[in-house]
């Protein structure tokens, strides 16, 4: 017998609608593949995907989408937006695909796709470089940018230098012009992330990839290794890259390892 959750906030608080930003590549010969789903992190809009993730998934025959979450991007103002809503913004997207969609999360973009999973069937799940926050969160951001994290435990924006989000090998004029496009999200948002409330269970149990990498300066090996472990799984690691994976030098390799999962394990 299926359990059914009844959410009261949910019919008690509805979300209020804003404008989505939803960018896409479509593949030239489609093969039935399911759409992926982009989300990106606090801060970062659709394009940090449509710089090279959406029209390479898409040349593997890939329908590829990213969305920026409310207040982020092109996507509408929401200076008071929870995970709740953004998470329904994911939800909402996904829904309007033609096909059950895999959601890709990035950064703290993998907690809303973690809260977003236990309201959508998705296809599969990948949490890339996953933030899924708590004090320990906090304090390994403290340690490593005071300057840049004080400000937001006072409902301030958090700011992250580009040598927090990627390798030596990216060049410093590409890593400081991605750093500079970054934006915010809402201090409710934040405050929640810190607080750090465990997903719900996914509908339907979709099959799910954790991947990060061992440098990256914004998530701690444990921390990656701690939420992998939440899954039943190991991460799959790529040395040597940063924090934003999709925008540093090598970027190639974990999308293509993504992708590869997905044919052996769900294209049929």
């Amino acid at each position: 017998m299926k359990t059914r959750v009844v959410r009261v906030t949910d019919w008690t608080r509805p979300v209020p609608p804003v404008f989505r930003e939803v960018r896409a590549a479509t593949p030239e010969a489609p093969e039935g593949k399911p759409p992926l789903l982009f989300v990106p992190g606090f801060g970062h809009g659709a394009w940090v995907f449509a710089e090279h993730w959406l029209e390479h998934a898409a040349s593997r025959a890939f329908p590829a989408h990213a969305v920026s979450l409310r207040g982020h991007g092109g996507s509408g103002p929401a200076p008071k937006a929870t995970l709740r809503a953004y998470a329904h913004d994911v939800v909402q997207v996904a829904a309007s695909l033609p096909r059950q969609a895999v959601l890709v999360g990035h950064g703290a973009g993998a907690l809303v796709v973690a809260h977003a999973l236990a309201r959508y069937p998705a296809r599969a799940g990948v949490l890339v470089a996953p933030v899924f926050g708590g004090w320990g969160t906090l304090g390994a951001a403290l340690r490593r940018n005071p300057v840049g994290t004080l400000p937001a435990v006072f409902g301030g924006a958090l700011r992250l230098n580009h040598r927090q989000l990627f390798s030596r090998e990216l060049p410093d004029a590409a890593a400081r012009d991605y750093a500079s496009r970054l934006g915010r999200a809402s201090s409710r948002a934040q405050w929640q992330l810190l607080r750090h409330q465990a997903p719900e269970r996914a509908v339907g149990n979709p099959p799910l990839l954790v991947l990060g990498s061992p440098d990256d300066r914004v998530v701690p090996p444990a921390a990656l290794t701690r939420t992998a472990g939440r899954y039943g799984a190991a991460p799959l690691l790529f040395p040597g890259m940063g924090h934003d994976m999709m925008l540093d030098a090598r970027w190639r390799e974990p999308i293509d390892a993504i992708l590869d999962w997905l044919d052996k394990d769900l294209v049929r």
